[in-house]
């Protein structure tokens, strides 16, 4: 890695506070780019690029059957990479500069309903021991919290305090936050970290959840998790630890929370972000204004 991905890498990590893996994703991006520019221009020079070079390589990712979406996140990382150069004086203009966005359709996220929740923490099947017993309280912390996945993985152990019945989190940009705790899973908590005490070789003590090799979980693991248990009662497309997340904040607002209290406790810089959230509210609202309203009742 030449010295200037390799600042831009300590940058993103040290100023900026991007986790390792979106860092490591920019870095496959920007190897993305500089493969294609020496193959078809026989260029490896990242700073002397123009924007007609850059517009090829869109293009070309297009044709291959790459999504808008996906092509707007690999430019996001060239141009991350640009506002570095401007801002450390390695370059004059970025080349994407009057780049515009290509047009993607929005996905709407659709949430779990109340009942599958209830079948998914009170009527199936969790293996026996200590497995069982963490699997259903991630799915629980995630559904009575709304923490992210990034945020439960890191989750200290010195962190989750019964006695005021908290957790404390670190979010985006090391932003610490801290999540008031149900009392319902406190004794799901105390029974966990009965079972976690019986693992014979911890390696990653000051983490709150473990595997049974004592070992810190990782994006993958917990995303096999809830999709495993949400598969056994949900015919859902996407079954995912953010589909929780979303179902979380979904509840709160259909049940009559003040956006600005989920926007706190989802961790939002801005109510632009927890707005994406009320999609499913509305479509509750609607169906209350519906069967209310006297105008429609003629």
């Amino acid at each position: 890695m030449d010295n200037s991905k390799q600042a831009f890498r300590d940058y993103l990590l040290l100023e900026k506070h991007y986790s390792l893996h979106t860092v490591n994703g920019y870095g496959k991006d920007l190897i993305f780019f500089e493969t294609y520019l020496k193959k078809e221009f026989d260029q490896d020079d990242l700073v002397a690029v123009n924007y007609v070079q850059i517009r090829s390589w869109i293009v070309s990712l297009v044709d291959s059957g790459v999504s808008n979406s996906s092509v707007n996140r690999k430019i996001a990382s060239l141009k991350s990479y640009y506002k570095f150069l401007l801002k450390t004086k390695q370059l004059d203009v970025s080349p994407l500069l009057k780049h515009k966005a290509l047009k993607s359709p929005k996905k709407i996220q659709i949430p779990f309903s109340e009942k599958e929740l209830d079948l998914v923490l009170n009527q199936i099947q969790y293996k026996e021991g200590f497995e069982g017993i963490r699997d259903k309280l991630i799915i629980d912390l995630f559904y009575t919290t709304g923490i992210r996945r990034s945020e439960l993985i890191n989750l200290l152990l010195s962190n989750v305090n019964l006695s005021i019945g908290a957790i404390k989190v670190i979010g985006k940009r090391n932003k610490e936050r801290i999540i008031p705790l149900m009392s319902i899973l406190e004794n799901q908590i105390q029974l966990y970290l009965s079972e976690r005490a019986n693992i014979e070789q911890i390696k990653d003590k000051e983490f709150f959840f473990l595997t049974a090799k004592g070992i810190k979980l990782n994006d993958s693991f917990v995303y096999r998790i809830i999709n495993h248990y949400f598969s056994h009662v949900s015919e859902k497309v996407k079954k995912s630890p953010h589909i929780l997340r979303h179902t979380f904040a979904t509840h709160l607002l259909n049940n009559g929370a003040d956006i600005n209290s989920v926007k706190e406790l989802l961790g939002h810089s801005s109510l632009a972000s927890t707005q994406v959230y009320t999609h499913s509210s509305l479509a509750e609202l609607k169906k209350v204004y519906e069967n209310a309203h006297p105008r429609n009742q003629k």
